[in-house]
């Protein structure tokens, strides 16, 4: 029996095959999950024609239009996911932006507005869905109820030129604490998975990026390889299953250890 048999996700963030989200997408169909998935604007292109590769695997079904920053598209999700699965099984929230003032200039040059998009887009986002969500997870039938997993990037230090962006993930971190503890009596369970850098196309928007690539695999006792996203897809399948149905509020590590390093 495989770890996501009847299993019904939602998985936000595909855009390339590159994206940690299509890792976990790739990984939750090998696994017996059925899998839906989001994008919105422009982006919608690019995940249709990546989920044409995730159909060599498993079916996906139409892209769901998705801006998490539109409460109004927000519900619509909401709605036709209902009507698609009738319940959710598990959420992945993949889902990050911050405006190029955010990122590489320091901590003093983005206006509040640039911070409000960064922080609606990246922290709110993951309230707003699982808000909109949550009826149809605590109508999940997988053994220890619903999981959310949101992908995170340690928010327990400051990174070079990681600015507005590593105080989003900070925010985000103790936002999954808050609604772990608001949905758990629905059996809905919220993590965060901070991986550690991987060249994905969010990375190509950190400047720097370089400083990341550079120093981690030194710092991480396990090594670390910034090509290697199947260490997300695998983890954030355990997160998703029943294997670690007791678990939320937690932040799982997929760093080679680099975090808990001096």
């Amino acid at each position: 029996m495989a770890l996501l048999d009847d299993h019904r996700l939602l998985v936000t963030g595909v855009l390339t095959d590159d994206s940690l989200a299509f890792a976990i997408a790739r990984r939750a169909l090998e696994e017996g999950a059925a899998v839906a998935l989001s994008s919105f604007g422009r982006g919608m292109s690019l995940t249709r024609r990546t989920a044409r590769k995730l159909a060599e695997v498993g079916e996906v079904g139409e892209v769901i239009e998705l801006d998490v920053t539109d409460p109004a598209q927000v519900r619509a999700a909401a709605v036709t996911l209902e009507g698609r699965f009738g319940r959710l099984d598990g959420l992945v929230h993949a889902i990050g932006y911050a405006p190029p003032s955010c990122l590489g200039s320091g901590m003093f040059v983005a206006p509040f507005e640039d911070v409000a998009t960064a922080l609606h887009a990246s922290t709110y986002s993951l309230a707003a869905l699982v808000g909109a969500l949550r009826p149809l997870l605590a109508r999940s039938s997988a053994p220890g109820g619903a999981s959310v997993v949101a992908l995170d990037f340690d928010g327990s230090r400051a990174y070079p030129q990681y600015d507005w962006m590593g105080v989003a993930k900070a925010a985000l971190e103790s936002l999954g604490r808050y609604l772990a503890r608001e949905v758990g009596p629905d059996r809905v369970r919220v993590n965060m998975l901070a991986a550690g850098p991987l060249r994905s196309i969010a990375a190509k928007s950190i400047p720097g990026f370089s400083l990341f690539e550079d120093t981690w695999a030194d710092r991480a006792p396990l090594g670390w390889d910034v090509n290697d996203t199947s260490v997300v897809g695998d983890a954030a399948v355990a997160l998703l299953s029943p294997l670690l149905r007791a678990t939320t509020g937690a932040i799982l590590h997929v760093d080679g250890g680099a975090h808990a390093m001096g």
